[in-house]
């Protein structure tokens, strides 16, 4: 952790490792908004919290600059909680084990949080400087952005003046994010008829690790394995040659990540096990060929297990399979007007299955609520094949893009000169706060930016240092250049 701390800027890296040892796992921040709260009030800075948790500091402009107009620099404060197979690690009561891997930042085994904590770490090295010219800042720090947005959702009105709103929540040091995708939570839960394991059959344990996972909006155009699609397929080819019947599956975990393992206790009539075992051995060549450039590490596994008492009937495991099967997981539809753009998706993000409950989760994307909608619909229709009560909720907008912005403008010219190339100005698929920071505030001017993560909401989460610091100084000097108050 001591070499964390002497990487440049020394600030950033230092807030970095602090943040990163307070626990703040979505959903369950009270130990980081106390940390906020004592670090605004430590540097003497007019610091508050609203009714849900979101905490607002206030810093006056630096010498010369309290003209310009005040900016609001925003970041949330929870973190994805994913960690590998293997590795026992308390999130709710342990910091992030953090290590230099060359010009990386990594945690050992777990997501690292830099999606958002750098974000987080560079608000806090603009508020406890000294010497870093800046404009009135008002710095807000958001609550459970990962799965639900409910912090940005329930944003004290009329709590912010600033209209200029920095989000540094961007995962490339190249681009500049004008829009977002809003999204809409798909809940499916059933329940079904167990029976009693027949006798002559033994228990078994199908494995699908090592797919490469990612954040479900940013990732989502890379055709990256679904280990809840690829265990779907595995048990329906089984089925076609043999009687498997499964007695639970655990597959995936958050809406917004990637699923990368899926486990499934099984039965089956221990003199067709050669059958099955062939069969499986079969269906996983394919599936590896199909999966090596994207997922070259996926392994698919057959073991011995212990004897499940109870099995699902057959009726009830034909109507999940097919369920799965019609949950389309992926790109829907790309933009027909931004090139490269994904513009709707669904994630098939969770499969719980056991003791007579079903669970599926998905998260739906789009740049267009009306898509959005659409295919929720569609989705809930395929959850019913396995007679799911559904729910929709947690639907919030996307963010318009306004490729006219005067502070796109300003940042644009900013980075050639300080780069000499040309940004990429984008919209982007994933759920970005801003399109509800903007609801709430409507008239808000909005840009995203920061450094280079890679892996996000998944183990192999890393943060480029080098990146930390080219962003930092393309910061500090927008933070410059703010115009005059209108």
């Amino acid at each position: 952790m001591s070499d964390i701390r002497n990487l440049e800027p020394k600030s950033v890296w230092g807030h970095f490792a602090d943040l990163n040892a307070v626990p703040r796992p979505s959903k369950k921040e009270e130990k980081v908004i106390a940390f906020m709260m004592e670090f605004g009030k430590s540097l003497g800075l007019e610091t508050e919290k609203d009714e849900v948790g979101n905490v607002l500091i206030r810093k006056p402009a630096s010498a010369g600059m309290e003209d310009r107009r005040t900016v609001v620099m925003q970041s949330h404060l929870d973190m994805v909680c994913q960690q590998n197979a293997g590795t026992n690690h308390d999130f709710e009561t342990e910091g992030i084990d953090m290590y230099i891997d060359g010009d990386w930042v990594k945690a050992k085994g777990t997501t690292l949080g830099a999606d958002n904590g750098m974000g987080v770490a560079s608000i806090m090295a603009i508020l406890s400087s000294t010497d870093i010219p800046h404009p009135p800042i008002e710095a807000i720090f958001t609550i459970d952005e990962e799965t639900g947005m409910t912090g940005a959702q329930e944003l004290r009105q009329n709590w912010l003046k600033g209209d200029l709103l920095l989000n540094l929540d961007t995962e490339d040091d190249d681009e500049l994010t004008i829009g977002c995708a809003g999204g809409i939570d798909i809940t499916g839960k059933a329940s079904y008829n167990e029976e009693a394991t027949g006798s002559g059959m033994v228990g078994r344990k199908i494995s699908v690790r090592g797919l490469s996972g990612g954040h479900s909006g940013m990732d989502i155009n890379k055709g990256l394995g679904n280990a809840n699609k690829i265990m779907n397929r595995i048990l329906l080819h089984l089925n076609e040659v043999a009687d498997v019947r499964v007695a639970s599956i655990d597959g995936g975990s958050l809406r917004n990540a990637i699923p990368r393992e899926s486990f499934a206790d099984v039965a089956i009539i221990a003199t067709e096990e050669e059958v099955v075992a062939n069969a499986l051995k079969s269906v996983t060549e394919e599936i590896v060929a199909e999966y090596a450039t994207t997922d070259p590490n996926l392994a698919i596994s057959f073991e011995e297990a212990d004897m499940p008492s109870s099995i699902m009937t057959k009726e009830a495991q034909t109507g999940l399979t097919n369920a799965i099967y019609a949950i389309h997981s992926g790109i829907h539809r790309m933009s027909p007007d931004i090139a490269d753009l994904v513009q709707t998706s669904n994630n098939l993000a969770r499969v719980s299955v056991g003791g007579g409950e079903i669970e599926i989760l998905c998260l739906t994307r789009s740049a267009v609520d009306s898509e959005k909608m659409d295919m929720a619909y569609g989705i809930r229709a395929a959850m019913q094949l396995c007679s799911a009560e559904v729910e929709m909720t947690g639907s919030y907008p996307g963010w318009t893009p306004d490729p006219t912005s005067p502070i796109l403008e300003t940042m644009r010219n900013l980075y050639t000169e300080m780069f000499d190339e040309q940004p990429n100005v984008l919209a982007c698929h994933a759920g970005l706060e801003c399109g509800l920071l903007g609801d709430r505030y409507p008239g808000m001017e909005m840009i995203s930016f920061g450094p280079n993560i890679r892996g996000a909401h998944s183990p192999d989460e890393k943060v480029q240092v080098s990146s930390v610091q080219k962003y930092w100084g393309f910061l500090l000097e927008t933070l410059k250049r703010t115009p005059q108050a209108k």
